[in-house]
């Protein structure tokens, strides 16, 4: 298993000849590893191919359906909405508390937007999430991650979509919140902004954790007869420079920011607010 610290991703995204490809090439070629090299270049191929997972017209279905189904049994609303760039590549990070977290995101974006999107995903909602696991990979165009082995393959694929002209979402928290509140932020998202030089989106979800947390198979979107609500909160836009082009640094300051946002808004019930 490679090393996931902060020191690592230092060696891999940042060393002097700046080229990330190579940079995380030459780590995972001198990670112990049984495969030949001739199997490995095969499998890269085959990930470079299969993501961002194909979005179908059926899927696209799904998500519209999902959405229509979202607003009327709950009431859902943004707000900074306009704080998403009018024109893309940009990378999203948001807090994750529940499973349609993209989804939701998505229902804000620019029109547009939403064909260029695809995300960051970890590799098991594909294999040990079921259909739905799947179909949300497909709608969110995901790019899988393995979180408990080699993630830089994904991040590459990721940089070169960005690069490409699309948005990419990404959870820094790295899974669901088994509270609902943050958990701590890993830099990945910093790093794919900086390295791609474009903006990072911050986003904060509320009340998603209180319909549908971890725990539950299904959702909950109604307290009796009253639906419940969920917020969302988008960000000023951060640029890697104005964080010396620093991800830690920059990721520090996304984590300011969620946890004002949390202090604020954490439970929209209760939040005057959020009406």
């Amino acid at each position: 298993m490679l090393d996931l610290s902060q020191n690592y991703f230092k060696e891999v995204f940042m060393s002097e000849d700046n080229n990330l490809e190579t940079n995380i090439e030459k780590t995972v070629n001198e990670a112990p590893d049984t495969e030949s090299k001739m199997s490995r270049a095969d499998h890269h191929k085959h990930l470079d191919e299969k993501y961002p997972t194909k979005r179908g017209f059926w899927d696209i279905v799904a998500k519209d359906g999902f959405l229509l189904l979202t607003h009327i049994l709950c009431d859902m609303k943004c707000i900074g909405r306009e704080n998403f760039p009018k024109n893309n590549p940009y990378v999203v990070a948001s807090n994750h508390q529940s499973y349609p977290d993209g989804v939701l995101i998505i229902d804000y974006l620019p029109k547009g937007h939403f064909k260029w999107m695809c995300c960051l995903a970890a590799s098991d909602l594909e294999t040990n999430h079921g259909k739905l696991g799947r179909l949300i990979m497909r709608v969110g165009r995901g790019i899988a991650v393995d979180r408990y082995g080699n993630p830089v393959r994904g991040l590459i694929k990721a940089k070169k979509e960005i690069e490409k002209g699309n948005i990419c979402f990404v959870f820094p928290e790295g899974t669901r919140s088994h509270t609902g509140k943050l958990a701590e932020m890993k830099d990945g998202a910093a790093y794919l902004a900086i390295k791609a030089n474009v903006p990072m989106v911050p986003v904060y979800i509320a009340g998603a954790y209180q319909i549908w947390p971890r725990t539950s198979k299904k959702p909950h979107p109604l307290n009796g007869l009253h639906r419940r609500k969920i917020r969302i909160y988008v960000g000023e836009p951060m640029r890697g420079e104005d964080f010396d082009n620093d991800a830690h640094k920059m990721t520090e300051a996304l984590s300011n920011w969620m946890h004002r946002q949390e202090d604020l808004h954490w439970d929209p019930e209760t939040n005057f607010e959020a009406k």
